[in-house]
């Protein structure tokens, strides 16, 4: 026969039901018994009353056994404690048994409902556990059961309140067995179904005989006995019944795929995975949890890669009506002087925003961030762009195919969160460096792995001077300015869904932290290179602040050599947004060609159209212009031809129609040309056939006039049809 002679055992709610069962047992096989109950209403209401543990007292001594009545609530966990104390020296074992319903349906269940429920079955719980395991600890032993619901395991109506506690009571058993086992102190959870006052009125007809208490009781106790080394265990037990409750799970899927931004679709097309019980999982543990996780990753990257030392590519394609896009969404407008550069595809010096260069970088970025090669798991909703460097070798094509190179160069512990700090390269069609992209990345709650806390390898950010700023820029953005950016790329709804934004912590949606990045950037190019994007080299800034659409974007500016220091602040909330920042800029243009050397690129634009269609249509043009003289004069003007493949001028021809001359070649010495056309190869040739039509290519973007479009027009001449190849 199992005995408890020597051991201490508290029983809270002992008065009635289970309780009263488990006391009059530990009593009867030789425990020192605490009987603890308020006499009050199974709703909480009423009481307090003495009469049902000195009931169950009277029986425990009457039959020679040790026991000491308790009428504190629950809530006076340490008065609880103390009675065991004062009165036996110790506590060996504390059965956390007592409860309260105030069942309701969730609509009309009220705030007091919700709080008295789980204040007397978890908190009460907590604190009387709390208070315990002190002299657990010292004596290096001690049992604790918590009782837990199959409402709370499997739901039930009108106990949204219950179940909730219960489901809490589960999981404080599981971290307390943990906590407990250096200690000889073991914590199991049962959910019980019995006959007593509290589910008299649930419970079938036949439930007081057959869902008796003392059919219960057996499991408590034998999980009070000291040769019993269960722990960090859930049982159900009802009728004699008994059996253990594990957390299973299924096989799942993995839907990540290598270097691939994962997406709703992937999920739905592995939903059948996701939920399959085929081959079920079962873990003890959190750690066998994350242990899994984090093979089923590793199973996806390279095993033999460290981290940081994969490269991840992709390619990105845009025109120019996305770099267009790019120049309002970050505030361009017609209203502004030069501004047509950027807004208009066949302006003379139509060019792209240097710091577009963000938005084909920032599609690679859910790749390197879901990469699994960083050492810990990210949660998306909680990570925060901390900083970003850009740095350009050439300007930016006005459209093409670029290709994406990322490598995570460093992951930094800031304590409360990691930064990830990772370059993205940008090459061009010749693969040739067009761009660096530096993010810095925090991470939030990702810190305290014991880390490093700075890189050789981050671009650093820099204080502005200690004087009063040489020049301000202000800006206001629109209330659409959120909606207008997000089209770039970026459509976080964050910047868009006030609900989304609510729940983050904001009154309303806010602005792209590189929305604000491109304005600063605009401000600082207006101010000190009269918009020209070809002498920007390269800019750092640091996020600290978010804007709100509509809000006034002010920024501060620092002149020292070719290094513009900035700050941005918001004059509506007085708050400085971005900070540390710095442009640097070129002495001189930029070549707007290849990235090769001046005399490379003077030889590029001077070279034979050898090879070109374009040399042949021109010279039959020219031979059938000699035989009629009069065909060149009458267009009437210098138009000069510049022959594009690959999106790169390679050779020019004039036509002179004041001498009626056409030659290879650009204009001669003292002749200006009065028109230039910009045409491809192909598209030429089709111009020359009769098969593209002029207008149209124009209207296209593929045919590009600078100077007086009024006077190409004169060209008709040459390619009506009696002139035609």
């Amino acid at each position: 026969m199992l005995r408890f002679v020597g051991r201490v055992a508290i029983v809270t709610g002992a008065g009635n039901g289970l309780g009263k069962e488990y006391a009059l047992a530990f009593g009867q096989r030789g425990a020192s018994v605490v009987v603890n109950d308020l006499g009050g209403s199974t709703s909480g209401d009423g009481g307090p009353s003495s009469r049902p543990a000195d009931e169950v007292v009277k029986i425990i001594k009457s039959h020679g056994g040790k026991a000491v009545a308790d009428y504190n609530s629950v809530e006076d966990a340490k008065a609880i404690i103390q009675t065991a104390i004062d009165n036996f020296g110790r506590v060996d074992i504390l059965v956390n048994n007592a409860g309260i319903l105030r069942d309701k349906s969730f609509l009309n269940m009220t705030e007091q409902d919700w709080d008295l429920v789980h204040r007397i079955h978890l908190r009460s719980a907590y604190l009387l556990t709390h208070a315990a395991w002190p002299y657990m600890r010292k004596q290096n032993y001690g049992k604790v059961i918590f009782t837990t619901s199959t409402s709370g395991l499997y739901g039930n109506f009108g106990q949204a309140n219950y179940s909730s506690a219960k489901m809490g009571l589960v999981g404080l058993s599981n971290t307390l067995s943990l906590e407990g086992a250096k200690y000889n102190i073991t914590c199991n959870a049962i959910a019980p179904t019995a006959f007593s006052r509290l589910t008299q009125d649930l419970l079938p007809p036949d439930a007081e005989e057959n869902l008796k208490p003392a059919f219960v009781m057996p499991l408590v106790l034998y999980l009070c006995h000291e040769s019993c080394d269960a722990t960090g265990s859930l049982f159900e037990v009802a009728g004699g019944w008994m059996g253990k409750v594990r957390l299973e799970k299924s096989s799942g899927a993995m839907v990540r795929r290598p270097n691939t931004p994962m997406t709703v679709e992937d999920v739905q097309a592995n939903w059948n995975d996701i939920i399959s019980f085929a081959t079920p999982l079962y873990h003890l543990t959190q750690t066998d949890q994350v242990s899994h996780i984090l093979d089923s990753i590793r199973k996806i990257n390279n095993k033999d890669e460290e981290k940081g030392n994969e490269v991840f590519t992709q390619t990105y394609s845009y025109t120019s009506n996305q770099a267009i896009l790019y120049a309002l969404a970050v505030g361009c407008s017609l209203r502004q002087p030069n501004s047509l550069r950027f807004l208009y595809e066949n302006h003379e010096q139509f060019s792209v925003l240097p710091t577009f260069a963000v938005i084909p970088c920032q599609s690679l970025s859910m790749s390197v961030m879901s990469s699994g090669k960083l050492g810990f798991d990210i949660d998306l909703l909680r990570i925060l762009h901390g900083e970003q460097y850009v740095e350009l070798f050439q300007p930016l094509p006005t459209s093409g195919t670029v290709t994406l190179k990322g490598k995570i160069v460093d992951v930094l512990d800031k304590g409360s969160g990691a930064s990830i700090v990772y370059d993205v390269e940008m090459f061009d069609e010749n693969e040739k460096l067009i761009a660096l992209n530096q993010f810095v990345i925090f991470s939030v709650g990702s810190g305290g792995f014991g880390g490093k806390k700075t890189s050789e390898h981050q671009r650093p950010s820099l204080p502005a001077p200690k004087r009063k700023p040489d020049q301000i820029c202000r800006e206001t953005t629109t209330i659409d300015q959120a909606a207008l950016y997000r089209l770039t790329g970026d459509s976080n709804p964050l910047h868009i869904d006030p609900s989304f934004a609510t729940a983050a912590g904001f009154s309303r949606p806010i602005l792209h932290g590189l929305c604000s990045f491109g304005y600063a950037t605009r401000h600082v190019l207006h101010t000190y290179a009269n918009d020209d994007s070809r002498l920007f080299k390269a800019i750092k800034v640091r996020f600290t602040k978010p804007v709100e659409p509509g809000q006034t974007i002010e920024t501060h500016m620092w002149r020292e050599g070719n290094r513009i220091f900035f700050e941005a602040k918001v004059p509506e909330s007085n708050q400085t947004v971005l900070t540390g920042g710095y442009v640097d800029l070129h002495d001189v243009v930029l070549n707007t060609t290849t990235p090769g050397t001046a005399e490379e690129n003077s030889k590029s634009s001077t070279s034979s159209g050898e090879g070109l269609k374009a040399k042949v249509a021109f010279d039959e043009i020219n031979k059938r212009a000699k035989s009629q003289p009069d065909l060149v004069k009458k267009v009437g003007a210098v138009i000069v031809f510049d022959i594009t493949k690959d999106g790169k001028v390679q050779q020019s021809w004039t036509i002179d129609g004041k001498k009626g001359a056409i030659y290879e070649g650009k204009p001669a010495e003292g002749t200006t040309a009065q028109v230039t056309i910009t045409v491809a190869d192909d598209d030429f040739v089709d111009l020359a056939l009769g098969k593209a039509n002029a207008p149209a290519l124009f209207a296209k973007g593929k045919l590009k006039v600078k100077g007086n479009v009024m006077l190409a027009q004169k060209l008709s001449a040459l390619f009506k049809d009696q002139a035609k190849l």
